[in-house]
């Protein structure tokens, strides 16, 4: 069974800085695009940022462009997300994803990052 694995989420004021880590297994993990999605109460599930399997290319919502960074570690089999200059708007679930093809589609639990004003 494949696992995800979110941590790092927690309370942080505003303009301060988190990184959620993802730690992948069960899966080759080099094979897979991997992204972050967060969902706030009330709210769709929405891509904050998606990075290819080598980690040449990276992708932003626009709302998190310039404060947060994906970045992944093959050898590890993790993928991170630094967030920087956090906003309340930011406070979420945070949800990593790994996407292959529609038939090899993954998600983890879930982490809960509060943006306090």
């Amino acid at each position: 069974q494949v696992v995800l694995v979110e941590s790092g989420g927690g309370l942080v004021q505003s303009g301060g800085s988190l990184r959620l880590s993802c730690a992948a297994s069960r899966i080759t993990f080099r094979f897979y695009v991997m992204r972050w999605f967060r969902q706030a109460p009330g709210k769709e599930r929405e891509l904050v940022a998606g990075i290819t399997s080598a980690g040449g290319t990276t992708n932003y919502a626009d709302s998190v462009k310039g404060r947060f960074t994906i970045s992944r570690d093959n050898a590890k089999n993790t993928v991170y997300l630094q967030m920087n200059s956090l906003k309340p708007e930011d406070t979420a679930v945070y949800y990593c994803n790994a996407f292959r093809d529609r038939l090899s589609e993954y998600w983890g639990q879930g982490t809960q990052v509060t943006v306090s004003s």
